[in-house]
């Protein structure tokens, strides 16, 4: 998909009492990351689950997301969508009403041994991909994403493998290729001006709640939220906490719909 403008046109205005809220999967996750908040927020939200289509850095995702929104909108990321949010914050911060970061970090592509044994780990996965198809590169990045507990909960299990599996060795390349453009979010997290939710999976090994703990240091009045007993795909494992969290999330974005944007304007952040 090719999406350059990020004006959503005037046309377009929230439903204050019904705000669109555009949720963004992670690498090689859908819709299906997203299924029961999507499910449970209907009544009080549009939600809307974005389509990176086939960019391979975080700003033209950021893009295309931009251009799928309306004017103004609730944001909630998870993994890599949640960096691809924190791009669209930094390109049109005027536009977002309120921001969720789950499962997530906000620092640089690392460098040096540890930026190796990312590439490392991550070229692994492709090959498999490529190899053996998208199933067996699901099974393999498997024991990574969830508790070990939670290995033996079929349904779970099946449907994450489904989710991964609904993806192509391509898209898996684009994604892994945009998460090594990810820049240092610092700056974009200190300017943040609305209601901000992190979650954080309390037995997430990739993304581990300390992470979030930073990014709350870094961000305004953000509340961070643990989940228990949930690993990487804190959104699948836990959905009932999750959705908790986000029913007081989107009560404190309230104010801002009723307004369409932020009582101070943002301006966009300069990260270069």
């Amino acid at each position: 998909m090719k999406a350059t403008t990020i004006s959503a046109p005037g046309a377009h205005r929230p439903d204050p009492d019904r705000p669109v809220l555009m949720l963004l999967p992670g690498m090689v996750c859908n819709g299906r990351a997203w299924r029961d908040q999507a499910r449970h927020l209907a009544g009080r939200c549009e939600p809307r689950i974005a389509d990176y289509g086939g960019a391979c850095h975080m700003t033209d995702m950021a893009r295309a997301v931009l251009a799928q929104a309306p004017d103004r909108f609730l944001l909630a990321g998870h993994s890599m969508g949640a960096r691809v949010a924190m791009e669209v914050q930094r390109l049109a911060p005027e536009r977002v009403l309120g921001l969720c970061f789950a499962g997530t970090e906000y620092g640089p592509s690392p460098a040096g041994e540890a930026g190796r044994r990312e590439t490392e780990s991550r070229d692994a996965l492709l090959a498999v991909a490529r190899q053996q198809g998208m199933p067996a590169m699901a099974r393999r990045w498997l024991p990574a994403l969830i508790p070990e507990a939670r290995l033996a909960d079929e349904k779970l299990v099946e449907d994450i493998l489904t989710m991964i599996a609904e993806h192509s060795p391509d898209q898996l390349e684009a994604h892994i290729a945009a998460g090594a453009t990810r820049p240092d979010s610092r700056a974009v997290l200190r300017a943040i001006t609305t209601p901000t939710l992190l979650l954080a999976g309390a037995e997430d090994r990739l993304r581990p709640p300390a992470a979030h703990w930073e990014m709350a240091a870094l961000i305004p009045d953000a509340r961070l939220v643990e989940i228990p007993g949930a690993g990487h795909m804190l959104t699948m494992e836990n959905p009932e906490a999750v959705n908790t969290a986000l029913d007081q999330w989107v009560a404190a974005c309230r104010p801002f719909c009723s307004r369409g944007a932020a009582s101070t304007p943002a301006r966009p952040v300069n990260v270069d």
